[in-house]
């Protein structure tokens, strides 16, 4: 540290006495670190996360469909297969849902980092982080003939707008400390590609610069899209997106290939010599070895211009109708670039899950996590499409499973500063808790209790307990509460989430009834931050969709096994998502014809109003089926327990603990395909050892929300 003068000294001295901030210059006089050039921003800090929560297998997918392992199956002694098809050892690929720098944070410093490192560490990150701040995250679901648009969760809602995308420096803060985990996740001869345009560019190739070091950037590369432009008052049509390379040691993995250039003609004379005149030297056309003349591509060392990847269509055969879907095309080329067959490599905002699935099919391992739960479902069918042709291409593909964290922390996602005194930041959380109550309350029409522990309100002669904001109602919640149900001689309750954790329900309403309780729980719908939303009492809570199945047990012939098949039967939702009233108050108090869906108490109707003024309905969910996206089956429910590992307090080891639940092996699966939209409610056979089981069975709504039921019986 340099000397401090006298009057330097004094003048810190002042703005102590003063709580004033010190002058900038302090910085730099007071602190080693010197830095020739800094990025620099409000509330900026070189803290990171380290909080370690553990993750839950929510689900489990080995093979799709549970056909029988055909010969080449049980060649793959990689995979180390058991008579029933499932993978028992090796990397088990990881869909992830949660909060990002929840993972990340889990993944550096908890249990599964050994099982990375044990992989040959990650050699590959590809994130595509929203960089449009004021992006609409909604999805469209195609419903009968027509597109419905649904609303992003309130997940979604609060980390992109509210929180990322207010302004710079929020955006900023959030994927530099993301940054500085994946750094530290990344193997030393491992990449990360950061896939941004226009609007962040700058900032993030700075921000990579201070946690990955100049020297260790590579190249920013220019994605250009083959379609036309979009006009501009001022300046030229933005039709690129920028990916900017950096590795983490000297010695990345880099994997020299070709791309194809665009040539509007071949020049002449055109031989078969494997040259050509009037081409530079580096520029070697590979269609004279196998071309004709007058093609319009010729083969080139890939530069950092990419001009030969189209972006994705409504009609491409890989198109998932996600807004920001990337060309499988472009991440194969990094992927193959950077890794190698057998790495593991990571997109960690997995979005459509294109990583995922170029990964697959080119045989590498790999991580994908969301904050999105449509994008975590949307990943799921994708990855089970990638299974099923890999099968049936008789190609190898691992096991995959999904897993979120076990327990958030409330005062991260209420957004107290961590960095404050724990008294006052004691207050603040307090303070922000209360004001959130009372605002659900408000909007639920429900009074205020004070003298029952573990919940909130009373409405209609119902306790009314509210889940954490911006967190799933979790198994642990509720059982919280029918403890103080039994305590306090209690038989009726709503529980309201904003989310609940995948699996929860109904098996634990099951559980409360046969104990004498009445548990109602219902979703809280984005509108109860709209204060005129809940002044004019327009907010709709919905209750939790329930299913209804029929087990049907076939006896086998002599010398061979029984076997299960699952009907479907019912599918009850209660949705709601504007109303009717509404949205017709809406087109009628404009001039123009336009029409607009509705999700009114568990219906989809689409409002249209012509050139006269005529308002007509036309309700487009004709069956419960419309509402179904995909449903699974697993026929042996209690036959693999859900396993996490925690710390041990005293010895520092990690312990394995069995947390009651049960892992969801996905035995059989039917879904709605982009160019598949039917949808089979029975399912295939599955041969069945005698006696009593459990089958579990799992839909997932066209909204991506799940709802589990559990049957019994006996083979």
């Amino acid at each position: 540290m340099a000397r401090l003068t006298e009057q330097e000294q004094q003048e810190i001295i002042r703005c102590i006495e003063a709580d004033r901030p010190l002058p900038d210059r302090y910085r730099f006089l007071l602190f080693e670190d010197k830095r020739e050039v800094e990025l620099v921003w409000n509330g900026k800090t070189n803290e990171v996360c380290n909080i370690v929560l553990p993750f839950q297998i929510i689900e489990q997918v080995d093979e799709p469909r549970a056909e029988k392992p055909s010969d080449a199956d049980m060649r793959m002694a990689l995979f180390d297969l058991d008579e029933r098809g499932r993978q028992r050892k090796g990397w088990t690929n990881k869909l992830i849902w949660g909060d990002n720098k929840l993972i990340l944070s889990s993944l550096k410093n908890g249990p599964l980092r050994e099982e990375i490192e044990a992989q040959g560490g990650l050699k590959l990150i590809y994130i595509d982080p929203p960089f449009d701040v004021g992006a609409d995250f909604s999805m469209n679901i195609e419903i009968g003939g027509d597109t419905f648009t649904k609303k992003p969760n309130i997940l979604e809602e609060i980390a992109y707008r509210d929180t990322w995308g207010k302004v710079a420096d929020s955006y900023i803060a959030m994927i530099y400390e993301r940054l500085a985990l994946m750094r530290d996740l990344l193997a030393e001869d491992g990449s990360i590609y950061v896939h941004c345009d226009y609007r962040m560019n700058g900032l993030i190739r700075l921000a990579m610069d201070e946690i990955f070091g100049h020297s260790s950037f590579i190249n920013q590369i220019e994605w250009g899209y083959k379609t036309g432009g979009i006009p501009e008052k001022v300046g030229f049509s933005k039709k690129h997106d920028h990916i900017l390379f950096y590795s983490k040691g000297d010695k990345p993995i880099f994997n020299l290939f070709h791309q194809r250039s665009y040539v509007p003609t071949l020049p002449e004379p055109h031989t078969n010599s494997g040259k050509r005149l009037g081409v530079m030297r580096d520029e070697i056309c590979e269609l004279c070895k196998n071309g004709k003349p007058g093609e319009k591509y010729r083969m080139v060392i890939a530069r950092d211009v990419w001009d030969d990847i189209a972006s994705i269509f409504r009609n491409d055969l890989q198109a998932t109708d996600y807004p920001t879907q990337k060309p499988e095309a472009l991440l194969e080329r990094i992927i193959k670039a950077s890794s190698n067959a057998d790495d593991l490599v990571a997109d960690f905002f997995c979005g459509s899950g294109t990583t995922a699935a170029v990964a697959e099919k080119l045989g590498r391992k790999w991580i994908a996590t969301d904050l999105g739960k449509f994008a975590i479902h949307t990943t799921r069918k994708r990855m089970i499409g990638v299974q099923r042709q890999l099968k049936a291409d008789g190609k190898d593909y691992r096991a995959f499973e999904i897993l979120n964290l076990g327990k958030y922390e409330r005062q991260h996602y209420i957004g107290v500063n961590p960095n404050l005194r724990a008294a006052e930041s004691s207050k603040r959380m307090a303070r922000k808790e209360a004001a959130f109550l009372d605002l659900i309350l408000a909007a639920y029409r429900a009074e205020k209790v004070e003298h029952f522990a573990g919940f909130h309100g009373k409405k209609a002669g119902r306790l009314v307990a509210v889940g954490p904001v911006n967190l799933p109602v979790t198994r642990l919640f509720v059982e919280e509460i029918i403890l103080a149900c039994r305590k306090n001689h209690i038989t009726r309750v709503d529980i309201l989430g904003f989310e609940f954790e995948m699996g929860l329900f109904p098996n634990v309403l099951d559980e409360a009834r046969a104990k004498g309780i009445d548990l109602a729980p219902k979703y809280i719908p984005a509108e109860v931050f709209d204060r005129r939303a809940v002044d004019r009492n327009q907010v709709v809570f919905h209750d939790a969709a329930f299913i209804e199945v029929k087990p049907l047990v076939r006896s086998g012939k002599k010398g061979t096994p029984s076997s299960v098949e699952v009907a479907l039967m019912d599918f009850s939702v209660f949705y709601s998502q504007d109303s009717i009233a509404n949205a017709e108050a809406a087109l009628s108090a404009t001039s123009k014809a336009g029409g607009k869906i509705v999700v009114e108490k568990g219906q989809i109707v689409k409002l249209s109003k012509d050139r006269s003024g005529i308002v007509s309905r036309a309700q487009l969910t004709q069956h419960w089926t419309d509402w179904i996206d995909y449903w699974s089956v697993d026929f042996d429910f209690e036959s693999k327990r859900e396993i996490i590992r925690v710390q041990n307090e005293e010895t520092g080891e990690w312990e394995e603990q069995w947390t009651g639940e049960y892992i969801f092996e996905n035995e059989w699966q039917s879904f709605r395909a982009k160019r598949g939209r039917s949808l089979e409610l029975t399912s295939g056979a599955h041969e069945c050892a005698p006696g009593r089981r459990k089958i579990a069975v799992k839909v997932v709504d066209i909204f991506g929300n799940d709802t589990m039921t559990i049957v019994e019986v006996m083979v």
